[in-house]
């Protein structure tokens, strides 16, 4: 294996790992979208996948878990799968991965090679995978705050919801759990040990050398 390949395999390991602790994040925190009031400029509200927090310029913050699961807006339920979903996958992304890697020594039997390559390019393809089921909800959101901040019909004293920090942190996590899976699979290309025209022409010199050294048997 060369350098190329296992610098790319280290890299995209500690993205992928950084990535999905920024989906972790963006999951957890409640400030998916945010809303101040020029009534009580005092405070502000937080939304978020689990709770709904009121922020106080003193330095106070107050939140409160959703009552019922069923009560959510159908927006909120399919945010909570899809970015689950996207946690799991990656994480069963990184397990996969892991074994497949040079430096970890596993899989050294007969076809280790082969097999630790199917083992990278699988986690590489689940962390794409995570990382599009990650930016789907994030940017649903973003586009369900513009489309309200902007709705004519809504009058300009109503307070309109805007962007989070939770949103640019899952932005940041989705976009790099693809480029992870990309350095990954990359690295698979680029541990090509020989390539096969020359195969080919060593198996010709040799077939030559061998009928060469049989013809004076029949003279």
């Amino acid at each position: 294996m060369d350098t190329c390949a296992g610098a790319l395999e280290l890299l995209g390991m500690l993205v992928y790992v950084g990535a999905w602790l920024c989906a972790l994040a963006t999951t957890i925190l409640p400030q998916w979208l945010t809303m101040s009031t020029a009534l009580l400029p005092v405070e502000s509200y937080e939304l978020g996948l689990w709770e709904t927090c009121v922020v106080q310029d003193v330095g106070g913050m107050e939140c409160r878990a959703y009552d019922s699961l069923l009560g959510l807006s159908s927006d909120l339920k399919l945010a909570r799968i899809l970015m689950c979903t996207s946690l799991a996958v990656g994480m069963l992304g990184i397990l996969v991965a892991i074994p497949g890697l040079y430096l970890v020594n596993s899989c050294k039997e007969h076809r280790g090679s082969h097999t630790k390559k199917t083992l990278t390019i699988t986690g590489g393809v689940l962390g794409m995978v995570s990382g599009v089921l990650c930016l789907i909800p994030v940017s649903y959101m973003a586009h369900f705050a513009v489309i309200h901040f902007f709705d004519e019909k809504v009058p300009e004293v109503v307070p309109r919801w805007e962007f989070g920090d939770a949103l640019f942190c899952g932005w940041v996590g989705g976009f790099l759990l693809v480029v992870a899976g990309i350095l990954l699979v990359s690295s698979c290309q680029c541990s090509q040990v020989e390539p096969q025209p020359v195969l080919q022409r060593r198996y010709q010199v040799m077939n030559t050398d061998i009928s060469f050294r049989r013809r004076p048997e029949y003279v």
